[in-house]
């Protein structure tokens, strides 16, 4: 990966070192779950697991790399929105 250029579709496995396109672009290291998360835009804040729960990498990378990334939901349901006021209410 590259700080420059976009980056490559999140994965599950986006996590691993080995799996070729998921390494940090200065450290030698994959990039973390937590960084994947940031590259599919959910909050810095957001939580995956609830507090004293078992942490699971298999399980958060699924949820992270299955993601629709956060604001590009977020804008197709604007999207959505709009048409269907348009439709319903004639606004638009």
């Amino acid at each position: 990966m590259e700080w420059d250029q976009p980056a490559p579709t999140i994965t599950t496995q986006c996590f691993g070192y080995g799996n070729g396109r998921f390494g940090h672009p200065e450290q030698d290291r994959a990039i973390t779950l937590r960084e994947a998360a940031i590259l599919q835009t959910f909050p810095n804040d957001y939580r995956f697991v609830n507090e004293g729960d078992r942490v699971k990498f298999s399980h958060l990378g699924r949820l992270i790399g299955n993601a629709v990334p956060v604001r590009l939901g977020e804008k197709i349901a604007q999207t959505f929105r709009t048409h269907v006021d348009a439709v319903i209410y004639g606004r638009g």
